[in-house]
């Protein structure tokens, strides 16, 4: 944990400096980026964990495999720089996102936020943390007090399945959503009760693999969109307060009943 703790401040250290001093971008995709700072982070990251734990496996984003021996007892998930596209705009929300995974399950987990230097950070079974302040998820029980936060896949543009009918559906019917731009970051906010609840679909292990940990250790809820366990494979994500789960589950259902029946009628 120490390490990790370190390593991500360090990492979140040098975003800040390079986002000063400038930085390169590319396209992964037509809306997908990636800059310099991302790989100089990632290098950061992976050099730190594997001089220290060389007989761990590392999952990197940039690097987009897993590294390491094959028959590793535990894998690091690394993301480099969660919120790219805010952190190509200078929009200070971001995040350096590690943790340790075994046998399937997450057994530590960190995300720093450089901008304002918060770190979120739990071990299983130990509870989940802000800097040194115990987090625990919101108490709030009426959707309609509720403040959730979501995310919009990057292929948006070509795939019918890109959020805009569950944002519309749940838009009437809480507060308040939030789109931050930073999925390690909203859960780590679900976490620490600042949202009420968080949905997003075709995320990858990097954005997912520290936050998790934060909620469940906080005593929020954590499932796909059927309801069932996550794991790293897991694309489709919902985080709660627990309270508002089912109340998540039911809109998103809806959601694609409709949808079904919309595909059912133009067949």
């Amino acid at each position: 944990m120490q390490l990790a703790q370190k390593t991500a401040e360090e990492a979140g250290e040098l975003l800040r400096r390079t986002q000063k001093k400038g930085f390169k971008v590319e396209l992964k995709g037509a809306i997908n980026l990636v800059t310099s700072a991302d790989q100089k982070a990632e290098a950061l990251v992976v050099a730190r964990l594997k001089k220290n734990f060389p007989e761990f496996g590392i999952l990197a984003e940039e690097a987009g495999k897993s590294t390491g021996p094959t028959n590793a007892p535990a894998v690091w998930v690394v993301d480099p720089l969660d919120g790219t596209t805010n952190f190509a705009h200078r929009l200070p929300v971001y995040a350096v996102s590690i943790a340790l995974w075994e046998d399937g399950k997450p057994v530590l987990g960190v995300v720093y936020h450089p901008a304002l230097k918060e770190l979120f950070w739990a071990v299983k079974g130990g509870g989940a943390f802000l800097n040194k302040q115990k987090l625990s998820v919101s108490r709030t029980i009426d959707p309609n007090a509720a403040l959730f936060a979501t995310g919009f896949p990057y292929d948006l543009r070509e795939s019918r399945e890109n959020n805009l009918d569950y944002f519309s559906a749940f838009a009437t019917r809480v507060r308040a959503i939030r789109r931050m731009g930073a999925a390690a970051l909203d859960i780590a906010w679900t976490a620490a009760g600042r949202f009420d609840g968080f949905w997003e679909l075709k995320l990858f292990p990097w954005d997912i693999a520290a936050a998790i940990l934060l909620v469940s250790e906080a005593g929020g809820k954590l499932s796909d969109f059927e309801g069932q366990p996550l794991g790293l494979e897991t694309r489709n994500v919902v985080a709660s307060n627990g309270r508002l789960h089912n109340f998540i589950l039911q809109v998103i259902e809806e959601c694609r009943q409709k949808e079904a029946s919309k595909i059912n009628r133009e067949q």
